[in-house]
């Protein structure tokens, strides 16, 4: 049996999640807002799935609205640590099976923890859905739901 590509795990995830979703396909964008005007939505409204590095061997996500960044003081007091850091693309990949540009913590490789910024919450939302200009929207409190998300201020404007 050949080997499910990205998109495809990460459909496969959402739809065995049970959440409702809508799968969004554009060509290729240079910017966040040209990605938003695409999906229809604000560049607020997508989220950015991150691999932080917590030590050696071990990750997790973080969602973060694409207008914002991790306010990397926020996330270690979160986390309880000194050091948390980005690892680069080929470590990312091996990580969660997903080449930069296409992460989503559906159908991950590893089920790493995830962290979703507390802006996420309240609102529809687009996320990654594994493969270069493929997104899912949907609800973010569902999203946090069965991610089983921690919702947490580790995030500032970009």
């Amino acid at each position: 049996m050949a080997e499910l590509t990205g998109i495809e795990r990460a459909e496969a995830a959402l739809t065995a999640s049970g959440i409702a979703f809508e799968i969004t396909r554009h060509g290729p964008v240079s910017s966040l807002e040209e990605a938003a005007a695409a999906r229809g939505v604000t560049p607020g409204d997508i989220v950015k799935t991150l691999v932080v590095r917590r030590s050696e061997g071990e990750y997790l996500f973080v969602l973060v609205p694409g207008d914002r960044q991790i306010s990397w003081p926020k996330l270690r007091t979160h986390l309880g640590v000194n050091r948390v850091s980005m690892p680069d693309a080929a470590t990312a990949r091996d990580a969660t099976g997903y080449e930069r540009g296409t992460i989503t913590p559906f159908g991950s490789i590893h089920p790493w923890p995830v962290v979703a910024d507390a802006t996420v919450a309240g609102r529809r939302v687009s996320i990654g859905a594994g493969g270069h200009g493929v997104a899912a929207l949907v609800d973010a409190d569902d999203l946090i739901r069965v991610l089983g998300a921690e919702s947490v201020d580790v995030s500032e404007p970009a």
